[in-house]
């Protein structure tokens, strides 16, 4: 089947690493393995950030010139070679679709939707016209994956039949982070680039330095390394982005304990998961991380903020610890205890690296997403 593909967060071709182009990433990659002729519809970014009305209804007006442009080119080819599905990968009121739903309708074929989220506490407020885009493109949707549990209260109201949400858990390639070298030889080189105590454990943190929820973690984390002052650790950072100032303020107490890596490519980032012992990460308000997902693929524990998300991936006390959201004491309490128990810690990796291969790998996400695109097809 020939799908047209599209991004409107981020597109899978942007420069800029982040979870969000990973997915996307991941997602095109699904349907081609599953034998789909995969085309990127529309490189388009709808994202707003401010609540500018202005420039919303402008990405609006500027939506509709290229989703009517698309149909026109759509037409004019012959019908083997035109679509025969959309599927649009996250949506929400900062970043609506402007370009499935006119086009699959006026095409008349279905329109898939990953990763909707939807609220209603929105309705109305600064971004009123990207929050009643999204809920018209889940009305008009003929199926849409949930890859996060707490979308799912908000959206399936909004569907015609709540049979057309399917429950996709959060998923990528394990093999790339499994297969991740000699952990002797990772550990020994960052120890040598970074200069770092091999003796001691390393903590890791990933994640993009902005304001807002990812500033929020930061400056958690940094608040329950202080509780850990007595206790020997490493922290390596991975990110950077315009709030890498107030990131670092909120490690100065931990002076050179702490080492700011900068940003990475997912190449370069195998060696900080290959040679890390527990993953650390707040994760304020967030829907899962996709770090997260990476982290528990190469076999690393994690002390983590609790979220629907987040519990999604990490299984409580086999490979990682949840704990209570935004609770600082709680965090440092539970980080504090893994660091005196060296064997807990492996065999949390082990369990981390064995349940994303069985639960989160390409093979599941594949024979789910196919099911839905069968069923469609059958209509």
């Amino acid at each position: 089947m020939r799908i047209a593909y599209y991004a409107p967060m981020k597109p899978p071709t942007d420069s800029v690493p982040s979870g969000d182009r990973e997915i996307a990433r991941l997602f095109r990659r699904v349907l081609v393995e599953a034998g789909h002729d995969v085309h990127l519809a529309s490189r388009f970014r709808t994202w707003e950030g401010k609540g500018d009305s202005c420039r919303q209804q402008r990405l609006c007006r500027i939506g509709t010139r290229l989703a009517d442009r698309l149909l026109r080119r759509y037409r004019m080819e012959p019908p083997t070679h035109r679509p025969a599905m959309w599927f649009t990968y996250h949506l929400y009121h900062k970043a609506p679709d402007w370009l499935g739903p006119r086009v699959s309708q006026g095409l008349g074929i279905p329109y898939v939707v990953a990763e909707a989220s939807y609220a209603p506490k929105q309705s109305g407020g600064p971004w009123r016209i990207g929050h009643d885009a999204v809920g018209h493109a889940i009305d008009h949707a003929d199926a849409v994956l949930a890859l996060n549990a707490k979308d799912i209260g908000c959206v399936r109201p909004l569907l015609k039949n709540p049979k057309q949400l399917v429950h996709l858990g959060p998923f990528l390639d394990t093999s790339r982070y499994a297969v991740n070298g000699d952990r002797g030889e990772c550990r020994s080189a960052l120890a040598q680039r970074f200069d770092l105590d091999s003796e001691v454990p390393w903590l890791l943190a990933v994640g993009m330095m902005r304001e807002g929820d990812k500033l929020a973690s930061y400056q958690m984390l940094g608040a329950a390394l202080k509780e850990l002052a007595d206790r020997p650790w490493r922290l390596l950072i991975v990110g950077d982005g315009d709030a890498r100032l107030a990131v670092e303020a909120a490690f100065r107490e931990s002076g050179d304990r702490v080492v700011f890596a900068g940003l990475q490519s997912p190449e370069s980032l195998l060696p900080f998961y290959a040679a890390a012992d527990i993953f650390v990460w707040p994760a304020v308000n967030e829907a899962f991380g996709m770090a997260l997902l990476e982290s528990q693929a190469a076999g690393m524990a994690a002390v983590v903020g609790h979220t629907v998300g987040v519990a999604d991936i990490v299984r409580h006390d086999q490979s990682g610890v949840i704990v209570l959201p935004s609770d600082v004491r709680a965090f440092a309490s539970a980080l504090g205890s893994l660091l005196q128990a060296p064997a807990r810690i492996r065999q949390m990796g082990l369990a981390a690296r064995d349940l994303a291969a069985r639960e989160h790998g390409l093979t599941s996400a594949t024979e789910t997403i196919n099911r839905v695109i069968q069923r469609l097809c059958r209509l």
